[in-house]
């Protein structure tokens, strides 16, 4: 799946019309803090990493900024290949060849 594809199937998930983007935005900081608390605990109290969990969680995160890419009118592809570019520019030999 290619995350414009994404982007819209997660979209007929949203509910409401009002403050859809302050929403989104104070659901995707809970969703990383779960994200960082996995890692937390993994790194601090020697639990194991549950790998459903994180996936689990990751997942709520990419919903979420593919929901404010949506608000934003900005397809998810570009979001991600903008990435990558800036991503080249700065590791050049990791991502050039």
């Amino acid at each position: 799946m290619d995350f414009n594809d994404y982007q819209k199937a997660a979209n007929r998930t949203l509910m409401g019309k009002e403050q859809v983007l302050t929403n989104c935005a104070l659901g995707l900081t809970g969703e990383a803090g779960e994200v960082a608390d996995l890692i937390r605990k993994y790194t601090f109290n020697n639990e194991k990493l549950d790998h459903d969990a994180i996936v689990k969680e990751m997942g709520d995160v990419l919903w979420y900024l593919s929901q404010i890419a949506e608000w934003a009118d900005i397809p998810f592809d570009e979001v991600a290949d903008n990435n990558i570019n800036r991503l080249k520019q700065r590791y050049p030999s990791a991502l050039n060849n």
